[in-house]
């Protein structure tokens, strides 16, 4: 292609690219549908990117730009500007309602709404929109709930296959229209649908567990308390499985992320900590590189070792101590933070003589040390000068901490 001027006003702002579905949002900017959908939509913003201003998440075509653009393809085809296709409109909401409608109670039925409705979700964020309002989500909930509790009472091997198809066909359509806030709201008044999540993670199928995972992610984000408070252990159990299994990378960041939710209300961490989460997290974080994942690990850790179990979890995996100190200016600020406030948990309330001897013999002790001399993050050098304080009869003559790090050990006073 010959380079060759595009008019400025033919360009997104967002994407800098030629707009191919111009659409004019409340505050006149004009940006192309997909950029503005995203923005909108996918990464819930509610401001205009260009003015700032508070914008509304109505979109009208702007037809007349669009024909321009086209002309102007039209004209420059020459230099190998390829016409742009008259986008599709957006669904009308009726059709979303009268396909709801007709699905009746019929698997097949259902099975064939289901893939309309994904084909028709996967053209336009405004689609998934118009889904949602149209409906849907009562429907879809619905429509797991009553068949994951049917499945289990039938016998017939080709009613269950065709059944269990309905179900994975709702949880992908649930996950793929990327539901808003009031969305989610809506799917948790359903009084069982966490449990349905639940069983949906013990039946055992890749897709349908990494779909839970994620909607148990954002919903957990929305809940309110009295939503996490009473929790069931097979949920936390089924959690833990996921992170043993590695279902796959985003499912382990969504599982974590679900943990770091849940697990401050009620008994949750107590729950969490029966069902092995601790030892689980222990092992992935020895084998862990990457930035996000190891802090999530760590927020995690953090959060169970706020309880006895959870601290007596940690100490009794053999590298619990090891790799909690090993992460220590390894990661992040927020990491050292995280790993020094699990070491200050288990030096005031779980501090044997054997640990408080075990953390200068795995380096843990000299790793405190080595905080106050580098920059570790202030919240996290409290700790650790903290930490140190607390058994600094124990740890201060040391021989197992090398001359240059005891130069640093706090006093007493």
């Amino acid at each position: 292609m010959e380079e060759i001027d595009v008019p400025p006003f033919f360009v997104c702002p967002i994407s800098l690219e030629l707009m191919k579905d111009p659409v004019t949002v409340s505050t006149g900017i004009t940006y192309d549908r997909p950029s503005i959908e995203k923005w909108l939509f996918a990464s819930n913003n509610d401001t205009c990117p260009v003015t700032k201003q508070p914008l509304l998440p109505d979109l009208t075509p702007n037809h007349t730009l669009r024909r321009l653009i086209q002309a102007w393809c039209t004209v420059n085809a020459s230099h190998g500007i390829q016409r742009i296709p008259t986008p599709k409109p957006p669904v009308d909401k009726t059709i979303i309602q009268n396909l709801l409608r007709d699905a009746s109670d019929s698997p097949n039925l259902q099975l064939q709404c289901l893939r309309t409705l994904k084909s028709i979700a996967s053209e336009s964020q405004t689609n998934k929109r118009a889904i949602e309002s149209a409906g849907a989500v009562k429907f879809l909930a619905s429509v797991i709930t009553n068949t994951i509790a049917i499945n289990s009472c039938l016998d017939d091997d080709v009613e269950l296959e065709l059944k269990t198809s309905v179900a994975d066909e709702a949880l992908s359509l649930l996950h793929s229209i990327q539901l808003s806030q009031p969305g989610l709201k809506t799917l948790l008044s359903h009084p069982e649908f966490i449990n349905t999540l639940t069983k949906v993670l013990q039946r055992g199928i890749y897709e349908s567990r990494a779909y839970a995972v994620f909607l148990l992610k954002s919903l957990s984000e929305v809940a309110d308390p009295v939503h996490l408070i009473n929790l069931k252990p097979e949920l936390f159990v089924e959690l833990v499985q996921v992170l043993k299994d590695q279902v796959s990378q985003k499912g382990s960041k969504a599982t974590l992320q679900t943990l770091i939710q849940v697990c401050p209300w009620g008994r949750n961490r107590v729950k969490a900590v029966e069902a092995g989460a601790v030892p689980v997290i222990v092992d992935l974080l020895l084998e862990c590189r990457e930035r996000k994942p190891c802090e999530m690990m760590l927020v995690v850790l953090e959060i169970l070792c706020q309880s006895a179990d959870g601290r007596a979890g940690l100490l009794a995996h053999a590298a619990g101590l090891a790799i909690v100190a090993k992460k220590i200016l390894r990661v992040s600020t927020m990491a050292n933070d995280r790993a020094a406030k699990i070491l200050l948990a288990v030096c005031r309330f779980s501090a044997t003589p054997s640990v408080v001897q075990e953390m200068v013999q795995l380096g843990v002790v000299a790793k405190l040390c080595l905080m106050l001399q580098v920059d570790s993050g202030n919240k996290a050098k409290e700790k650790a000068r903290e930490i140190l304080k607390l058994h600094a009869k124990v740890w201060r003559n040391s021989p197992c901490i090398p001359g240059h790090l005891l130069a640093s050990y706090p006093t007493s006073a």
